[in-house]
């Protein structure tokens, strides 16, 4: 590395460690990103599913529970051929089932 690239590169660090360092937010800046985390906490709690294509081309399902639900579209069509056969089946094991009290 050359002397210019070493300043420089401490130049930006020592930017970087100073805005960090002072740049404290306001409380207007705090009350706003409050209010944003208890609106995605709702989001969460309020039994919305979310659904998105993951990276490797599988649909995921967020919302369920703690981590997403994620079949490929094979899958998906068929779980979903299924359906009442996947309901049926729920309803007579229903008594073996731990359910959550909602």
């Amino acid at each position: 590395m050359t002397t210019r690239t070493t300043a420089l590169i401490r130049m930006l660090a020592e930017d970087f460690i100073s805005e960090k360092i002072m740049a404290e937010p306001t409380y207007e800046e705090l009350k706003a990103r409050l209010a944003e985390l208890e609106k995605q906490g709702a989001n969460k709690r309020s039994g919305n599913l979310e659904f998105r294509v993951s990276d490797k081309g599988a649909v995921s399902v967020y919302g369920m529970g703690r981590f997403p639900t994620t079949l490929y579209y094979e899958q998906w069509i068929r779980l979903l051929e299924r359906a009442d056969d996947l309901k049926n089946f729920l309803e007579e094991n229903k008594s073996k089932l731990k359910l959550k009290e909602g």
